[in-house]
């Protein structure tokens, strides 16, 4: 490779586009190094039948963070969508998150005080201290909605009986007394006009661009390439496992086109019995209030990890914490590397709280004012 560049970013998602969008500002050259073949990483929206669908699942934005609210409207307009997603068990519609809709249809309760009493009821099946999830969940919304609700779709993004996994996997179950089905409490949220792809190609604007090209096989080459690397792939990948492997949760996408103009009313329906073997739907055309003749929808299916799979959800369980530690104590001893982003940090992050974080990133390594 001929040009000299100051940042090579690997990984194209929202942490490398932010930064790559202040660099550029601040007159940086930047390489990105994506092994995927498209830019935006699991934001990226494919075109079908004039639907953006959303490749790699729902991604809804919602924040409370004013900055980052203010940013990414100033890259694309957002329109007005609130996330409302209901429940199906067996057949049974059930509003999403647990609010007075829910036990009203569940009990036939009709005011705060009734669903509180009827949950407190059902809460003191559990005694002392929960000793698994299912304990957890019980000791928190009641037998009824757990059974109903919780178990099915637990069990199907771990893989495991509710039993089997520990109970600080559910710290709470947001529980509202109130008749509201707007699943976020963020002040803002919304779905970007025309796609995240906008977003995208304006956060990696004049920056060269590597497709389909794997770092970690190129690296002794890549690596020469530029003063710095920002990297947000697994980063127990980049250090070879050398002190074991973190544990991840994949998932598996099914897409279809219908020939109809309305498949479920809904943009996300959670299947929440365990039978089911995917844990949602998705319809994307409702995401931008669509008329399309056509539909797309996408199941959702969780499954395990392992190499070679895509690793979505990182399992952060005392062992698995412990071992990341040990990668970041090596990563803290690195002089031209930056680990940033979900697989970077080996941690889970919304989409507002990762810009924000490559907001203080872009401070302090170019000293952005934002």
């Amino acid at each position: 490779m001929e040009r000299h560049y100051d940042y090579l970013l690997v990984g194209a998602g929202l942490y490398n586009g932010v930064f790559a969008y202040f660099a550029q500002k601040a007159g940086k050259s930047c390489l990105v190094v994506e092994k995927r073949g498209h830019l935006g990483g699991n934001v990226y929206c494919e075109d079908m039948e004039g639907i953006h669908v959303h490749k790699y699942g729902a991604h809804i934005f919602h924040t409370s963070d004013r900055r980052v609210w203010n940013f990414v409207n100033s890259l694309c307009e957002f329109n007005r969508y609130t996330n409302s997603p209901i429940a199906n068990y067996h057949g049974e519609i059930y509003n999403m998150p647990f609010n007075m809709n829910t036990f009203n249809k569940m009990w036939g309760v009709v005011t705060p005080e009734e669903a509180r009493k009827k949950i407190e009821s059902q809460r003191t099946a559990v005694s002392g201290t929960p000793q698994n999830l299912e304990e957890q969940a019980i000791s928190l919304v009641g037998e009824d909605i757990y059974r109903k609700l919780v178990k099915g779709y637990t069990e199907k993004q771990w893989g495991r009986d509710c039993k089997e996994l520990p109970a600080f996997i559910i710290k709470r179950l947001p529980v509202r007394y109130i008749y509201d089905n707007n699943y976020f409490n963020d002040k803002y949220q919304g779905i970007p006009e025309g796609g995240y792809n906008i977003i995208i190609d304006k956060l990696f604007e004049g920056c060269d661009v590597l497709l389909n090209c794997d770092f970690l096989k190129n690296r002794e080459e890549l690596s020469q390439v530029a003063d710095k690397i920002i990297y947000t792939g697994p980063i127990d990948a980049y250090y070879d496992y050398s002190e074991g492997e973190l544990s991840y949760r994949s998932l598996r996408f099914e897409t279809e086109v219908l020939d109809m103009p309305d498949y479920q009313g809904n943009a996300v329906v959670n299947y929440t019995d365990r039978e089911t073997p995917y844990t949602r739907i998705i319809e994307h055309k409702h995401f931008e209030f669509g008329t399309q003749e056509k539909t797309v929808i996408t199941r959702e299916y969780p499954s395990d990890w392992k190499q070679g799979m895509e690793p979505y959800y990182p399992v952060n369980d005392e062992r698995n914490q412990a071992l990341y530690q040990k990668y970041a104590e090596k990563a803290r001893e690195e002089g031209r590397v930056i680990f940033g982003g979900r697989l970077g940090e080996y941690k889970y992050y919304d989409m507002d709280k990762v810009i924000a974080s490559a907001f203080n990133l872009c401070e302090t390594e170019l000293g952005a004012k934002i």
